[in-house]
């Protein structure tokens, strides 16, 4: 099991977007939590670690979110939600962090990466990529980094589907249909199959 990172935060009182505004003009990021149990904290973060976290974390990631607030700290295992940016510059204006219980299955998005040469990319075919993540359910401390996906055995006009994918014990992929996350195609079957304009 791998360490978990840890991000401290401090309970905030001030409300609304000129509280708001103060904050991120002293590189605070306003923030809430929003506790597994319904409860939801305002709390303000550093910008800095807190884009560091993400860079590691993503919202895939569960971490220690150290809460300090007047009646001391609490450490909370959570999941960073959701991060609004800026429209123009590279900041984070506002933070959502969500708590999880580490015994109860939670879904979230993994990148798919993929490696190794197809061998109907050799034949002259072209790699199609439908799915740049999927999601899974998993238990908190369970959650893989990525789903790594072997090409190299295939073909022209095959696919990989979401329920082919070798997942790590208790990981399963979640989907109602069964789905392609990407394709070997030949480029002139395309453009054959594309209607006539």
């Amino acid at each position: 099991m791998k360490e978990m990172q840890t991000l401290a935060v401090t309970t905030r009182t001030g409300l609304g977007k000129g509280a708001n505004r103060k904050l991120r003009a002293t590189d605070m990021v306003p923030g809430v939590y929003y506790d597994a149990a319904g409860a939801n904290i305002p709390v303000m973060v550093e910008h800095l670690p807190l884009e560091k976290l993400y860079a590691k974390t993503s919202s895939a990631h569960v971490f220690h979110l150290d809460i300090a607030g007047e009646s001391g700290k609490e450490i909370k295992p959570a999941l960073v939600w959701k991060l609004q940016h800026h429209p123009t510059k590279a900041r984070i204006t506002h933070v959502d962090f969500y708590g999880v219980d580490l015994e109860k299955p939670i879904r979230v998005h993994i990148p798919v990466e993929v490696t190794g040469k197809a061998k109907g990319q050799v034949k002259g075919g072209a790699l199609e990529i439908h799915r740049e993540t999927i999601e899974v359910s998993s238990l908190p401390l369970s959650i893989p980094d990525k789903v790594v996906i072997d090409i190299t055995e295939l073909d022209v006009n095959e696919s990989v589907q979401v329920a082919d994918l070798k997942l790590p014990e208790g990981v399963t992929a979640v989907y109602d249909d069964n789905f392609a996350i990407l394709a070997v195609l030949m480029p002139e079957a395309e453009e054959a199959a594309a209607p006539a304009s």
